[in-house]
């Protein structure tokens, strides 16, 4: 697989989920591990762009697959606009959900550069928050749609 452009080589257990071979063998805990059944959203990454649950999938089905996570976002040591957006307009509090609702945003942004308010929501409405009321995830991720078009 291609894991933030990087090209990976790994043997995995047959049983082991995308989530758990990110984490505990590639070290890339910004992956979230929150209900384990899909639900939650905190787990997710994009898979060759697609947000998908991390938890629902097999390592041996990321076989060939480009995987991005949270890691991969950021470009030479700078956050990317929609990190630099949460922070700025406080789109997180925990910050649990936060890697799940950037990625989520991250593949909104790259389809559609100008969401809607109702567009936002429907593209983290797999995201759950329980800190911020998502008033403030939608705030940030308008506002870095807008850094983007201004780049």
């Amino acid at each position: 697989m291609k894991l933030n452009d990087e090209q990976i080589e790994a043997l995995v257990q047959e049983n082991c989920t995308l989530l758990d071979f990110l984490r505990n063998q590639l070290g890339a805990t910004g992956t979230k591990k929150g209900c384990e059944e899909g639900e939650c959203g905190a787990c997710t990454v994009l898979i060759n762009g697609v947000p998908m649950n991390s938890c629902l999938m097999l390592a041996v089905e990321a076989d060939g697959q480009e995987i991005t996570t949270i890691e991969g976002i950021a470009r030479n040591g700078e956050l990317s606009p929609l990190q630099k957006a949460f922070i700025e307009k406080w789109g997180l509090q925990c910050g649990f959900c936060t890697p799940g609702m950037i990625m989520s945003a991250t593949a909104l942004l790259k389809e559609n550069p100008s969401p809607t308010e109702f567009e936002i929501r429907e593209a983290i409405a797999g995201n759950l928050c329980r800190c911020t009321g998502y008033a403030k995830i939608v705030e940030a991720i308008s506002a870095a749609a807008d850094a983007i078009k201004e780049a």
